[in-house]
């Protein structure tokens, strides 16, 4: 079963960018590490027993279902200035048609009076895990997306399938950049050499 699993694992790129999907239903074994434990999570509405844990519970059988006017959201809020490389997220149109996200908008800054748009990206019937860049622009390597340095991430459903109201999100994960030494915008001046790393813990 496993085996399936990972053959399962596919990327493709769109006009938005490489997506990679994966069709299991539990979050995908991935190499950027996953920091969304790290923030304070919140989400714009929900009904009664659907709200944000269900983002988090990797129980795909349980969804946050808003409950209230549009646009719905997802924010989330670091206590410092984060590398955020990807968002991974569970989406199955098989199961919940019109509530399913279409486009989603995902802003980010230093907090909730100053968000930039970052990226917008949109799916077509989307089955299983979709993991994506939070950035659009590359890096310097020019292999790959510059992650963003952020306190807030926002993440908006601008649109649903066939114009449906409320949303339905079965799992959200947040990943860093594979280089965890890269974890916060003030870590990129720090001295990394082995000289600095040997006295590094002198008091």
């Amino acid at each position: 079963m496993a085996t399936n699993d990972r053959q399962a694992d596919t990327t493709t790129t769109t006009e938005d960018g490489p997506f990679l999907h994966s069709a299991m239903s539990k979050p995908p074994e991935l190499p950027w590490p996953d920091i969304s434990n790290r923030a304070k999570w919140s989400v714009s509405s929900y009904k009664f027993g659907f709200g944000v844990e269900c983002l988090r519970d990797s129980d795909p059988d349980t969804f946050w279902h808003s409950d209230g006017p549009q646009p719905h959201s997802i924010t989330l809020e670091f206590p410092c200035k984060m590398a955020i490389q990807k968002i991974s997220i569970l989406l199955k149109f098989s199961q919940d048609d019109s509530y399913t996200p279409s486009t989603l908008a995902i802003r980010a800054g230093t907090g909730p009076s100053d968000l930039q748009d970052v990226r917008i990206v949109t799916f077509t019937k989307p089955e299983g895990w979709i993991t994506f860049d939070v950035s659009s622009e590359p890096n310097d390597d020019g292999d790959g997306q510059s992650p963003v340095y952020a306190y807030v991430v926002h993440i908006i459903v601008a649109q649903n399938h066939m114009s449906g109201k409320d949303t339905h999100v079965r799992g959200l994960r947040v990943l860093g950049p594979i280089d965890d030494e890269l974890g916060t915008e003030d870590d990129i001046f720090a001295f990394k050499n082995p000289e600095y790393k040997h006295y590094e813990t002198l008091r």
